[in-house]
């Protein structure tokens, strides 16, 4: 049994039932059909909208949330769009000699500024590089839609 919602509406078939019994005739029901058609128009846009609004009352910025609508967005098929933490390394400092501190560093890599533990970004989002070069600022702006606004994030090629 279908359950009869608020929203649920036939325009053309709240038409015929308001008009009075000696007004049915054809010619009459599809003038006000023609009539009401952008009435029609609008409530399917407003059906529309609100589909697109409850998207995104069920979907937050938690990270399975968050692959989910870019995944539906950009990679529906094959889903390839991961979220990984940030990464967090330490910094390694060279130290003056007026300090007294050892001069060996050992081995050292470089690395990005968003690297590191104390600015570095909170989480990667990892996309295939052919949806990074075509949808990267709608992607963007998906992504700071839903994300917390403390949280800092990088794209970058899967």
């Amino acid at each position: 049994m279908r359950l009869a919602m608020w929203y649920n509406l036939d325009v053309y078939k709240l038409t015929e039932m308001l008009l009075p019994g000696f007004l049915r005739k054809n010619r009459i029901k599809a003038f006000a059909k023609s009539l009401l058609t952008p009435v029609k128009d609008t409530y399917r846009q407003w059906l529309e909208n609100r589909r697109q609004n409850l998207y995104k009352l069920d979907h937050t910025g938690q990270v399975y949330s968050l692959r989910n609508v870019l995944n539906d967005r950009f990679d529906p098929y094959y889903r390839r769009i991961e979220i990984h933490n940030g990464n967090r390394f330490t910094r390694a400092y060279i130290y003056t000699h007026s300090e007294q501190m050892p001069v060996y560093l050992g081995s050292i890599f470089l690395h990005q500024r968003t690297d590191y533990a104390d600015t570095g970004v909170d989480f990667i989002v990892k996309v295939p590089w052919f949806l990074l070069s075509i949808n990267n600022y709608e992607m963007k702006s998906l992504i700071d839609f839903y994300k917390q606004d403390v949280k800092r994030y990088k794209i970058e090629n899967l």
